[in-house]
């Protein structure tokens, strides 16, 4: 390994000299001194090969994957199934990426989440009018809550009016016996919206597809992904959610409310995409990275409380899993649009049902704010976390098999649909997918409930405690079968119902397996949650229904419609849950009322299973844990959920990522988490034991304050950095860091011949420096070109006839003076958490004299990438070998020769130091004297 890392090194030596001639003659190729190891020279350089990368480049830089779907890698295939690092990967492990996915991953750019702290930047703030309580920041924040609000009834009442048309024209030709038409009009109705959803996608708007989860998680860490929150995506994904899961699709709304609530801040507070042609001075200074992703993340939350009815959930939700940056001033604001949407959804939720007025305007039901209310709730007991940790276990390895079964299937499809050559069969199969998916949930839905015999349904008379049959309840006890005769399945006989003394009798019978597939996923979740209902359900249904929404689901996520998968998860969830409470029943009786043993009810342990699940996938704790709660009402569990969730998430994070997490490793989009985990060697890497010199990329192409205008152009032909530190000589000549210029700011800058002068000139002062030819707002905007047309551009400036030979410009208006510094140096994991924290782009190293020596960005921070780098450090340098001794022997000691005792052993008079990981900066000073052996 030693020996190998030194031939890379002079590898990588020879291609700094050979590359050093295409530079400009004055420009800075600073060499790497020794910094602490035994290499010498150069460690790394900007050129990559397979390990390495380049930048000297003429080549246009590849765009990222327009439609992920059908992108796929072909280096993948030597990965065993199980291989740590990849799909079974657990959270302590670095995900491993393939050449070709880090290819991928360099193709996306990263962005700032403070704007240019520039003299350009400051003029523009001091224009802005602020009010002390920033009246207008909370208008936009209402705004933003309002607009998601209204979006979520709509999304909701035109998914409810076509779930209801399909179900009840179903039963109505099933129950006239008319079989194979109610099949093939079930079949046939489903195919077509899934069909529709998935034309929107395929056709229109790609980046509609998904759950747009990891899309947005990716933004809002640093990411520029395009299209993603444009006016088209919203409409598509609108039009694809209510097609998708309105036919019955085993999906959610919960993922796409979240991708358009982040549309709707992104849209409102920037009035981006049809909208931009709208000025409206009110709101221009929101027009800023910082305020345009703090929108976003309002938009987030905001889409959550809307779908679940739960503004805490939603608050927790985005704080947890998707915002990278959060203040407590932003939690108020975020908190605000969150209640400003939930109540919007919730008034007009009740007065309308499928466009139908049902009730006062503003009358809010429990039966409609709350999506799965439980009306009794049962006394929790100690002996009830016993059942709970199981469920949390349970929940932990299902949701760990839920996430790599989802992974194969998702890069099974990629590797299918990239095999294609044809474009017109590759959306053929895009669209037949969620319809053959939609005709086998039908054939489940219309056929397999017929498999089940019907069953009567059971009570407890008067105060016996024995079950009895053909009764639905009793008046003297709590148990209650929850008869409606519109539920019973077409196969069933319909009986006739009376009341008998205290007891209502009814002697027809149900389908267990009906209620749980026959009707949509809300229905069904009611129906599990619900309480005093101990043996409403058998096993043979139960795990019937879990094995088909697990493959289902797992399938379903990730077709070409906009889909989520939370619901769908509370419903895998709820029925293992319910399996576990059927057992206790089974072993224990039922028992109601005040009895020692009435907690144990298997609606309640459907909804610890319900959390447990959601935590074993998204391994969220306190945002599930509150959700859970406003979803269903019922306090009383809270400890026992909150028990399943950490657990299933303990479990869990022994097997894989979090699920969403793991998507965005599946697409490739760069991500930062809060924390770095290095783990090298089977050892998990702190990072505090290495310096930013360490990971820094050098040598680095830096411009000077006033710089050569073709010098500018032939920087940018040659190079696809986006960051180019800015110098200026001091007292001393020595060129040190003054700030830091984009690639975006420079091609402004050469776009305006206002701002170049001839000949060279002395910088501006500081202190004096006049209002610049461009404003903020343009450089913001940037020049948003193609990558072949900016080419071209450029070029005119450094063609021999060029008219700007003699041209220069005077960077100092635009020079983002803020941009932030470390010494060589410099913690590692500090310099992690300053990039992370503060949503930093570059983050440039200087030695003792302010000279730059090297760049950080942040793909140089990603996991895989530190293992690379940090790999051969560990293994040639001798600070970090642990376990070694220094033995320092007194010659004048007795038996002080070392040829006196074993190799190793050390004498008595023999001073022995550990050297290991927990005291590595040990040192131990040798005289000439003393002999030092080193094991």
């Amino acid at each position: 390994m030693r020996n190998g890392f030194y031939q890379l090194v002079t590898e990588k030596s020879s291609l700094i000299m050979s590359f050093s001639s295409v530079l400009p003659e004055d420009e800075d190729f600073f060499r790497a001194p020794n910094y602490g190891d035994d290499l010498g020279g150069v460690r790394r350089r900007t050129y990559t090969t397979s390990a390495v990368r380049t930048s000297v480049s003429r080549a246009p830089k590849p765009a990222p994957p327009k439609d992920d779907t059908v992108f796929a890698v072909k280096d993948d295939e030597n990965f065993s199934v199980f291989a740590k690092g990849r799909d079974y990967e657990p959270v302590y492990v670095t995900h491993e990426y393939t050449e070709q996915e880090k290819d991928t991953l360099n193709t996306y750019e990263s962005c700032d989440y403070l704007p240019n702290h520039s003299h350009i930047f400051k003029h523009w703030i001091k224009r802005q009018n602020i009010s002390d309580l920033e009246t207008d920041r909370w208008v936009m924040i209402g705004l933003i809550g309002f607009v998601i609000g209204v979006v979520s009834f709509f999304l909701h009442q035109l998914i409810e009016r076509i779930d209801h048309l399909k179900w009840r024209i179903t039963k109505d030709l099933l129950k006239d016996e008319r079989i194979w038409e109610g099949w093939l009009f079930c079949a046939g109705y489903s195919m077509l919206f899934a069909v529709f959803a998935a034309t929107v996608v395929v056709f229109w708007r790609p980046s509609a597809g998904g759950s747009g989860m990891p899309e947005v998680t990716g933004y809002l860490n640093g990411t520029q992904i395009r299209r993603i929150f444009s006016i088209r995506t919203l409409i598509a994904k609108f039009l694809s959610c209510v097609a998708a899961i309105g036919c019955g699709m085993p999906i959610g709304p919960e993922g796409p409310m979240i991708h358009m609530g982040a549309s709707v801040g992104s849209g409102l507070s920037q009035l981006s995409g049809y909208l931009k042609r709208i000025n409206l001075p009110f709101f221009e200074r929101f027009k800023n990275p910082e305020d345009k992703r703090n929108f976003i993340t309002a938009g987030v939350a905001a889409g959550v409380s809307a779908a679940f009815g739960a503004p805490v959930g939603g608050l927790l939700f985005c704080m947890e899993e998707v915002s990278s940056f959060w203040t407590k001033t932003l939690a108020w604001q975020i908190f605000f649009c969150c209640i400003i949407a939930t109540s919007t959804s919730d008034i007009f939720n009740s007065a309308f049902e499928r466009f139908q007025i049902i009730g006062m305007f503003g009358e809010f039901r429990t039966s409609r704010y709350i999506l799965f209310n439980v009306d009794e709730a049962v006394d929790i007991n100690i002996l009830m976390f016993i059942p709970s940790v199981i469920i949390g276990v349970i929940g932990g390895l299902l949701g760990s098999l839920f996430t790599i079964l989802n992974l194969k299937i998702h890069r099974y499809r990629k590797r299918i649909l990239a095999s294609i050559s044809r474009q017109w069969v590759v959306r053929l199969v895009r669209l037949l997918e969620p319809a053959l998916i939609m005709l086998i949930m039908s054939s489940f839905s219309v056929f397999l409930p017929m498999a089940f015999s019907c069953i009567p349904f059971t009570c407890i008379k008067g105060e016996t405690g024995i079950l009895s049959e053909y009764c639905v309840n009793d008046t003297m006890n709590k148990y209650d079968s929850h008869f409606v005769e519109e539920n019973i399945f077409h196969t069933c006989n319909v009986g006739t119902y009376y009341l008998d003394g205290t007891t209502f009798v009814y002697n027809g019978t149900y389908n267990e397996l009906s209620l749980l597939i026959f009707s949509s996923k809300d229905e069904a979740m009611k129906t599990l949650y619900l309480r005093n209902s101990h043996k409403m359900f058998n096993y043979g249904p139960l795990f019937a229904s879990l094995a088909i929404y697990f493959v289902m689901v797992c399938w379903s996520a990730g077709t070409s419609v906009a889909a989520g998968i939370l619901v769908p998860m509370l419903m895998i969830g709820a029925l293992y849950g319910r399996i576990v409470g059927l057992i206790m029943v089974d072993i224990f009786g039922v028992h109601l009322d005040d009895d020692y043993l009435s907690w144990m009810d298997p609606g309640a342990f459907a909804l610890i299973g319900s959390a447990s699940f959601f935590g074993g996938v998204a391994r969220l704790a306190p945002a599930i844990t509150v959700i859970m709660m406003e979803l269903t009402n019922d306090l009383k569990v809270l400890l026992p959920v909150m028990t399943a969730v950490m657990v299933s998430k303990w479990v869990g994070d022994f097997f894989t990522h979090p699920y969403f997490h793991a998507l965005l490793e599946l697409k490739c989009i760069p991500f930062l988490n809060q924390h770095p985990h290095v783990r090298i060697d089977s050892t998990n890497v702190k990072l505090d034991l290495f310096a930013a010199e360490d990971i820094m990329a050098f040598p680095v192409v830096s411009l000077n304050l006033v710089e050569h205008v073709p010098k500018i152009a032939q920087i940018l032909l040659d190079y696809q950095h986006n960051g180019f530190p800015v110098v200026r000589k001091n007292k001393e000549g020595k060129r040190v860091f003054y700030g830091l210029m984009t690639r975006s700011d420079l091609l402004v800058l050469l776009d305006h011949r206002s701002v170049m002068c001839q000949g060279p000139v002395e910088p501006m002062n500081d202190e004096t420096v006049d209002i610049a030819s461009i404003e903020y707002d343009k450089m913001l905007k940037g020049k948003k070109d193609e990558e072949e047309i900016n080419t071209r551009f450029l070029l005119q400036f450094v063609a021999e006839n060029s008219d700007y030979k003699d041209y220069y410009v005077d960077m100092t208006p635009y020079v983002n003076q803020s941009a932030l510094s470390i010494q060589t140096k410099f913690s590692l994991q500090r310099a992690y958490t300053l990039i992370s924290a503060l949503g930093l782009r570059h983050l440039v190293v200087v030695n003792g004299n302010n000279e730059v020596r090297g760049m950080i960005t942040r793909k140089d921070l990603m996991g895989h990438h530190m293992v690379e780098f940090l790999s051969p450090i560990l293994q040639t340098r001798p600070y970090f070998r642990t376990n070694s001794k220094v033995h320092v022997n007194d010659p004048e000691a007795p038996g002080s020769n070392p040829g006196e005792h074993n190799e190793g052993v050390p004498s008595t008079n023999e001073t022995t130091i550990e050297l290991s990981e927990h005291n590595p900066s040990l040192q131990v000073c040798v005289q000439p004297s003393f002999v030092v052996t080193q094991h």
